[in-house]
């Protein structure tokens, strides 16, 4: 298994380490200590912990009047874990903010398709009349759900999904939702961000 460095040690970018594998050990030593990987096509595993870091407390899910009223409506229906490989193909297709191509490659597809074997990952699933409309997909760590993507279809797909996931933490006892880099978008929905810190504290309460 891959020994990580200690998160302190990341660059002002946040990046930690290069190199390695995917293998769900590997993935599981990361998660540990707050690293997630996050590369391109043609580039060597990246490996990140950025300071500060975006989180969602489940019980802080601002949920718009508008988005209430979807949820109320019940055309969407939600569920867990039915179709974790058809979410993670589909958020592949959503290059994130300002970038041209996808960082969700085969190899990593493959890999969070055998965390999900392995019962780490998990995903969300937004249905309309039996159409996969939105989700996301994360892995569940020491009741952090580390958050990796999501995606939308139909308006308010992925914010259902979120508020689903959020009150699926609130009756479990999740400790928090890791957003890992800040966006408006997610600021508009609760997410905040926190020191490296204060974030490897609630992951690990033997650091404070």
């Amino acid at each position: 298994m891959i020994e990580f460095p200690d998160p302190s040690q990341a660059n002002e970018e946040g990046l930690l380490a290069v190199g390695g594998n995917l293998n769900p050990e590997t993935l599981m030593a990361a998660y540990s200590k707050g690293i997630f990987p996050w590369y391109g096509e043609g580039q060597p595993i990246l490996w990140w912990s950025p300071d500060p870091r975006m989180v969602l407390f489940p019980s802080e899910f601002h949920c718009s009047r508008r988005l209430a009223r979807r949820m109320r409506q019940g055309s969407y229906t939600v569920s867990f874990d039915r179709a974790f490989s058809d979410v993670i193909r589909l958020c592949a297709e959503i290059p994130r903010k300002g970038e041209s191509g996808t960082w969700i490659i085969p190899e990593m597809i493959q890999a969070y398709c055998d965390m999900f074997d392995w019962g780490y990952a998990h995903s969300v699933e937004v249905l309309e009349e039996g159409e996969l409309i939105g989700g996301l997909y994360g892995v569940l760590y020491n009741r952090i759900f580390f958050a990796e993507s999501m995606f939308s279809r139909k308006t308010d797909a992925s914010k259902v999904a979120l508020a689903a996931l959020c009150e699926r933490a609130i009756q479990e006892g999740w400790r928090l939702i890791d957003c890992q880099f800040h966006t408006g978008h997610l600021q508009s929905l609760g997410a905040r961000e926190i020191s490296r810190s204060q974030f490897l504290s609630l992951i690990d309460p033997s650091r404070d």
